[in-house]
C-alpha cells in the first residue's frame, strides 16, 4: 500500500520545480494560446457623397429600415446603406494624474510580465535589501507577497518588511541580478494578528549600479509617479508602471502609510528577462522539464478534458466517475485506476487521494493530474513497479474537491487572489473544517467507561445535528462522506498547499480549548511509519537547504507531525476514518510546498 505514497513522493519534487513549464503532453494536449480582439470605435455619420464614394472602395453594408406609405398601408422595405471601412482601434488604458501627482490608474489592469519570484522564493534573501528594519523578523527577506507571520508577535517569522519608526525615507530594494524589464508591482500590508500596518502610497525607482537612481514618471506631467497602495493588510493591489523600465535594481519607496501604524509591506515584482546582445552576462535559468507530461495549470474544462484523454489512452485500467456536484453544479470527477476498474476485488486495498479542498491551493490538483498521466504512460510502457501497483491496488484520484473555489482563484490570477479568495467553496464554507466532529463523542464515551461495551470505537454514526436538513454542510462535503460510505478505503491522503509536512491524525486536541497538544490515535505507529515513508523519499523534504514556507521548520521533526500537536482543527476530513464505511482508513494531509496559488507561466 505504501508503494503509492512512495511513487507520489518521488514524483512530486520534479513537479515542484517545474510546474508551469510548457511542453507537449503524452496525451496530445497543447498549451492554450490567447489572442486579444481589437475594440473598434463607432464611425461618424457619413454624407451621401461619402457613401457613394465608399462603395467603390470595398465598403461594408448595413441594412436600415424606411417606411413607405401607400394606400393607407405601412409597408416595410429594406435599403442598403453603405459605410466606409473603419480601421480597428485597439483599446488602451489611459493613465492620468491628479493634482496630488498620484496615478489615476484604470480599474482593470492586465500584467504582461510574470513575477520575478519574491513569493516563490526564486528571489533569494540576499537579493533583498532595505533602508532599515524594526527587527530581524521584520527584515527585507520577509517582504514577500503572501508570506505569513508566526503566532508570536515579534518572533523571527513576522509577516512583512517594516522600516524603523524613525526612518523618514524608507525603501525596500530588490536586486534582479540581470538587466530586467520591470512592468509592475503587487503589494500587501503586514500579516499579523496583533497589529495593523500597511503602506497607502509609494514611489518606484530603478538603478543599474545601486548608486544612481531614476524614478517612474507620469506620462502627462513628467513628475515622479505616486502609486496608490493598500487599504487593508491582505488584499493584493496591482500597479502597472506607466512605462516599463529596464534596470537591474528596483526600489519601492513608501510615501504614506496607515496613521498610527508603521511602513510595512509585502511585495511581488512583475518583470521580464532581457537578453544580453553582447553575451557578457550569464543567461537567466528558465524553469522547465524534459518530461512529456502536461505541465500546466488546468481550469475545470481543461481538467475534465485531460481526465477524458487519460481514460481514452488507457481504457483497460481507468474509469472516470462523479461522486456529486459542487454548490455551483460542477461535477466532482474521480479517476479510478486499477486492472479491474469499476470492481471491488476481495483483498485488494482501496486507496484515495483528494486535492483541491481549498480551491486556491493549486499544486495538489496538478500533482494528481500528473500522477494519473504518469501511471497511464508507465503502465503502457510495461513498467513493472507501476504494473504491480495497479494490479494489486485500486486507486481513486479526486483532483478537485472544491472546483468552484478553484475557478474563482484561476480567473482572478495567482498573484491577486491572496490567501483567502477561492479558499472556501461558493457558500463560504471551509471544506477542511466541515466534516463532523466524531472525536468528542468517542472521547466522552471513553471517559465514561462506555467503550467498547456500550459504544464502539469504530463505525460511529454521524451526530444528529449534522444530518439535519438545515445543517451547515456543503454539498461537496456530503458527496465525499457518501463516497467514503460506499467504498471501504484503507489508505487516503489529502494534498494541501502551504507548509511542506505530513500531518497525521488526530487533528483535534483531546484537552478542550488547548491550542496544540500531542493527541495520538491507537494507530500512532502505523501513521508515523506511513508519514516517514513519504517524507523520507520526497526530494524537496530531504533538501537540507530548503527554506521553510512560513514560520516553522518541520525538518526538525523529520517533516512529519501529529496534527493536533501542530494546531487543533475540529471537523477535518481525517477525522472521518471512524465514520460509517471509514473503518480502517488511514488518512494523512500532505503539504505540497507551495506558499499560495502558483502561477501558470
Amino acid at each position: 500500500m505504501w508503494c503509492l505514497l512512495l511513487a507520489l513522493a518521488t514524483f512530486a519534487p520534479a513537479v515542484g520545480v517545474s510546474l508551469g513549464a510548457s511542453g507537449a503532453s503524452v496525451l496530445g494536449l497543447a498549451s492554450p494560446t490567447t489572442t486579444e480582439a481589437p475594440v473598434s470605435t463607432p464611425a461618424p455619420r457619413s454624407s451621401q457623397a461619402e457613401l457613394s464614394a465608399g462603395n467603390e472602395n470595398g465598403t461594408s453594408e448595413q441594412h436600415v429600415r424606411i417606411r413607405v406609405i401607400k394606400k393607407k398601408k405601412i409597408i416595410m422595405k429594406k435599403r442598403k446603406k453603405l459605410t466606409p471601412p473603419r480601421p480597428p482601434v485597439t483599446a488602451r488604458a489611459s493613465v492620468t494624474t491628479s493634482p496630488a501627482r498620484t496615478l489615476d490608474l484604470p480599474e482593470k489592469q492586465e500584467p504582461d510580465c510574470p513575477p520575478l519570484g519574491l513569493e516563490s522564493l526564486r528571489v533569494s534573501d540576499n537579493q533583498l535589501d532595505a533602508s532599515s528594519s524594526q527587527s530581524f523578523g521584520l527584515g527585507p527577506h520577509r517582504g514577500r507577497l503572501n508570506i505569513q507571520s508566526g503566532l508570536e508577535d515579534g518572533d523571527l517569522f513576522d509577516g512583512a518588511w517594516c522600516a524603523e519608526q524613525q526612518d523618514a525615507k524608507p525603501w525596500l530594494q530588490v536586486d534582479a541580478r540581470h538587466p530586467t524589464r520591470f512592468s509592475g508591482i503587487i503589494t500587501q500590508g503586514r500579516n499579523s494578528i496583533w497589529r495593523y500596518d500597511w503602506v497607502t502610497s509609494y514611489k518606484v525607482q530603478f538603478s543599474n549600479d545601486s548608486l544612481t537612481w531614476w524614478g517612474s514618471k507620469n506620462r502627462s506631467s513628467g513628475m515622479d509617479a505616486v502609486f496608490p497602495a493598500n487599504s487593508d493588510p491582505e488584499t493584493p493591489v496591482l500597479n502597472l508602471l506607466p512605462e516599463p523600465q529596464v534596470a537591474r535594481f528596483i526600489r519601492l519607496l513608501p510615501q504614506t502609510w496607515l496613521q498610527g501604524g508603521a511602513s510595512c509591506l509585502r511585495a511581488e515584482i512583475l518583470a521580464c528577462p532581457v537578453s544580453d546582445p553582447n553575451g557578457l552576462l550569464p543567461e537567466v535559468p528558465v524553469l522547465g522539464s524534459s518530461d512529456t507530461l502536461d505541465f500546466r495549470h488546468h481550469d475545470y474544462k481543461a481538467m475534465r478534458k485531460l481526465m477524458k484523454q487519460v481514460n481514452e489512452q488507457c481504457p483497460n485500467i481507468t474509469r472516470v466517475y462523479s461522486i456529486g456536484r459542487s454548490h455551483q453544479g460542477l461535477k466532482l470527477y474521480v479517476m479510478e485506476m486499477s486492472d479491474q476498474p469499476g470492481e471491488h476485488e476481495l483483498g485488494e486495498p482501496e486507496v484515495r487521494y483528494v486535492a483541491g479542498m481549498h480551491g486556491n491551493e493549486a499544486l495538489g490538483r496538478e500533482l494528481l493530474l500528473l500522477l494519473m498521466q504518469f501511471l497511464c504512460r508507465e503502465f503502457l510502457r510495461g513498467d513493472p513497479r507501476v504494473t504491480r501497483l495497479l494490479t494489486e491496488t485500486r486507486i481513486h484520484l479526486l483532483p478537485s474537491m472544491n472546483p468552484d473555489g478553484y475557478e474563482t482563484a484561476f480567473h482572478r490570477g495567482s498573484e491577486l487572489v491572496g490567501w483567502a479568495e477561492g479558499r472556501w467553496n461558493h457558500q463560504g464554507i471551509d471544506l477542511n473544517h466541515n466534516f463532523a466532529d466524531l472525536n468528542t463523542p468517542l472521547w466522552e464515551a471513553e471517559d465514561d467507561g462506555l467503550v467498547p461495551d456500550s459504544v464502539p470505537n469504530h463505525h460511529l454514526p454521524l451526530p444528529t445535528y449534522y444530518t439535519l436538513p438545515n445543517a451547515t454542510v456543503a454539498p461537496e462535503t456530503r458527496a465525499v462522506i457518501k463516497w467514503m460510505e460506499r467504498i471501504p478505503f484503507v489508505l487516503s491522503a489529502n494534498l494541501h498547499g502551504g507548509e511542506l509536512v505530513v500531518s497525521y491524525p488526530f487533528d483535534m486536541t483531546r484537552t478542550p480549548w488547548a491550542a496544540r497538544e500531542l493527541t495520538p490515535t491507537p494507530d500512532e505507529a502505523v501513521f508515523r511509519w506511513l508519514s516517514t515513508v513519504y517524507a523520507g523519499t520526497n526530494w524537496a523534504m530531504q533538501d537540507p537547504d530548503r527554506r521553510p514556507c512560513h514560520s516553522q521548520d518541520f525538518s526538525l521533526y523529520g517533516n512529519i507531525i501529529n496534527g493536533a500537536d501542530w494546531h487543533t482543527v475540529p471537523g477535518r476530513s481525517v477525522s472521518q476514518r471512524r465514520a460509517p464505511g471509514g473503518q480502517g482508513s488511514h488518512p494523512a494531509p500532505l503539504g505540497s510546498s507551495v506558499c499560495g496559488t502558483p502561477r501558470h507561466e
